[in-house]
């Protein structure tokens, strides 16, 4: 009964009056008042900047030594979570155990609502301890509320083997923000569709994803610019993305880039062959010098 009466005081569980009546409303009228609470999160998560700035800043140490970026999460900021960890080796060339996710439920939980898992604290520690957290990982923990005890244990058990723990939620004093080294709070109120978590809180938690992941790995180098250089070309389209990347880095013609993306297998071995004039094996090893910092290895090139 407690645990119901705290869940109440939520600023993320109470009605919204401004979106009283909903189910009154023409489709362009409920269309409307969500965008209009929409606009609301940008703001909200730009308040949290600060604390944004020194999470990325801990992955980009983490990752920089060799450790892993492990998201934890329930329901929706599990799906978040799971969503961001997959798109990481395609856009950045990472090893896919850099950035992980745990998900109360399993991986089944990504298709289907597996809402009795996130209330186990035993399965947040055990899932957790699979991937034996330490001094040189950062373990995220998501929630909306801030209170999902499967969530909060996982956190709690990470920050206890040593790991940097963060709290990515929405409400201010939760246990969640209490377990974790660092807080991210984005306080969006109360939602549309009362409790209904995946909508501002869901776009909050995903804003601070992408910044945490793509700000580290833009930090590490994996960015050249404000171009992915490091995606992988798996199929037509990102072939085509590559050139164009290629093209608009080096300064070439799209032919040119072609050829030389061609032999140089990659955007990375491409863009240090022809920004620094070397072959694709001087390229190749000074990006493995670098830890695949572009940048840095196209000036070790031209300073050697």
């Amino acid at each position: 009964m407690k645990s119901n009466l705290i869940l109440r005081k939520l600023r993320t569980e109470q009605p919204n009056p401004l979106s009283a009546g909903l189910d009154y409303k023409s489709s362009l009228e409920i269309a409307r008042i969500m965008n209009a609470e929409d606009a609301k999160v940008a703001a909200a998560v730009k308040r949290a900047l600060p604390q944004i700035a020194r999470a990325i800043d801990w992955i980009e140490d983490a990752l920089h030594s060799g450790g892993r970026l492990i998201y934890v999460g329930a329901g929706t900021s599990g799906r978040i979570a799971a969503l961001d960890a997959a798109e990481s080796p395609p856009t950045f060339d990472t090893d896919p155990r850099t950035v992980q996710f745990v998900i109360a439920g399993g991986t089944k939980a990504l298709a289907a609502a597996t809402e009795v898992s996130e209330d186990s604290p035993d399965l947040g520690r055990q899932q957790i301890a699979k991937r034996k957290p330490g001094k040189n990982d950062v373990v995220v923990g998501i929630a909306a509320s801030g209170r999902t005890p499967f969530t909060v244990a996982a956190i709690q058990e990470a920050r206890r083997k040593g790991a940097k723990t963060i709290a990515v939620t929405c409400n201010r004093n939760s246990p969640l923000e209490k377990a974790a080294h660092l807080a991210i709070v984005t306080q969006v109120g109360p939602e549309v569709l009362a409790g209904s978590s995946r909508l501002k809180a869901g776009t909050a938690q995903k804003l601070v994803l992408n910044m945490l992941s793509t700000g580290a790995m833009t930090r590490l180098g994996y960015v050249y610019g404000n171009l992915m250089v490091n995606l992988r070309l798996k199929n037509e389209k990102l072939r085509e993305r590559g050139i164009s990347i290629v093209e608009q880095a080096a300064r070439v013609s799209r032919e040119a880039a072609r050829k030389a993306l061609q032999a140089g297998g990659s955007v990375a071995i491409t863009l240090v062959m022809l920004k620094a004039g070397v072959s694709r094996d001087v390229a190749a090893r000074a990006l493995r010098l670098s830890r695949g910092n572009v940048r840095e290895a196209i000036t070790s090139v031209k300073r050697d």
